[in-house]
């Protein structure tokens, strides 16, 4: 079985440290680790943007998703809009907003990994109006499948 290996472009940016490249952990990883640019305070119930230093450009066809570092949510550090996307048009900083549950500070030094990065397929659709008859298995609603 022969694997597709995408290119995406990165461009560093900015000042201060120099964080490496997207990669991943291990090699059963579905993502690619995002570390911080810079060494921020992040404090309860405010959403840091936190720099990664780099602008993205996925290949043609997909687009990017930072989603949250599960290690993290453990110590009360939450990504927020998770997933975010980089569309292939975007071309500024991926920064990663963060936000802390507890009181007092979270520190996040330059280097920490903060996020992760995903490369997805772009489907193209078309959408148009018509009818859509409710399915027997879903007729309480939305919801009604419970948590």
């Amino acid at each position: 079985m022969s694997r597709v290996a995408f290119r995406v472009v990165v461009e560093r940016i900015g000042r201060g440290a120099v964080p490496a490249l997207p990669t991943r952990a291990t090699r059963g990883a579905a993502c690619f680790d995002l570390a911080s640019a810079e060494t921020v305070s992040l404090t309860r119930r405010r959403v840091t943007l936190v720099r990664t230093g780099f602008k993205m450009r996925p290949p043609a066809g997909t687009f990017l998703e930072v989603r949250p570092r599960s290690g993290l949510s453990t110590k009360g550090v939450l990504m927020v809009n998770a997933p975010g996307t980089i569309d292939r048009d975007y071309s500024g900083e991926v920064r990663v907003p963060l936000t802390y549950l507890f009181s007092g500070t979270y520190v996040i030094r330059a280097g920490d990994r903060i996020g992760q990065v995903r490369i997805v397929p772009d489907e193209q659709a078309r959408f148009s109006f018509g009818p859509v008859p409710p399915r027997r298995s879903r007729v309480g609603g939305f919801g009604s499948t419970g948590t």
